[in-house]
């Protein structure tokens, strides 16, 4: 990350500024954010979370999976590792999409978003590392001897252990992430919402 400060801190900025983006469209908006939630009850997401809340263990595990492979690995590596950049890509879609889907319908939905915020922050930081390593494994297959490799699969390679790298704290990060959301969203936001009503 030292090396590449200017990545990290652009990255940042676009990752937290489009699920902004993201939230002031499903404010703008309130039928996005309806079509939203409507087809989260359809496929049954939300169903398997009113019934995960109440066990905290088995719900931080559900998020650390549905984080590592749907968000960390099929949204972000995998693409990358196929076509330059392109986890960028699909990050950036769904960042958008996670904002209209964050916009609260009722007062206390606004309050639980306060300990909710704190999720937003840690598992973003973890795709933005993630994504970081995205970025550098483009750089490196695409301008391969700027980074000291001789040619494009030497280049590919040394992207690869860069990706590699990142996706350590990154993993780190998400463990933190799942295990603060599944107890916040028990302990803090399923009461305070309870009392709220």
């Amino acid at each position: 990350m030292r090396e590449n400060v200017r990545a990290y801190l652009i990255i940042n900025a676009a990752a937290y500024g489009l699920i902004i983006i993201g939230f002031a469209i499903g404010l703008g908006f309130p039928e996005l954010h309806a079509a939203r939630s409507a087809s989260l009850e359809a496929d049954g997401t939300g169903d398997l979370v009113r019934w995960l809340v109440n066990t905290p263990p088995l719900f931080a595990l559900t998020i650390l999976a549905v984080n590592v492979f749907r968000l960390s690995l099929l949204t972000i590596a995998l693409p990358s590792l196929v076509v330059p950049f392109a986890g960028l890509a699909f990050f950036g879609y769904w960042a958008v999409e996670t904002g209209v889907t964050l916009v609260p319908i009722s007062p206390p939905g606004w309050v639980a978003l306060i300990p909710h915020s704190l999720t937003l922050v840690i598992e973003i930081q973890a795709y933005v590392l993630l994504l970081l390593g995205a970025y550098l494994l483009g750089r490196c297959w695409l301008f391969p001897r700027a980074f000291g490799a001789k040619n494009r699969r030497q280049g590919y390679v040394r992207g690869l252990k860069r990706i590699g790298l990142l996706a350590l704290p990154a993993l780190a990060l998400l463990i933190v992430g799942a295990v603060w959301e599944a107890y916040s969203l028990r302990y803090f936001v399923h009461p305070l919402s309870r009392l709220l009503l």
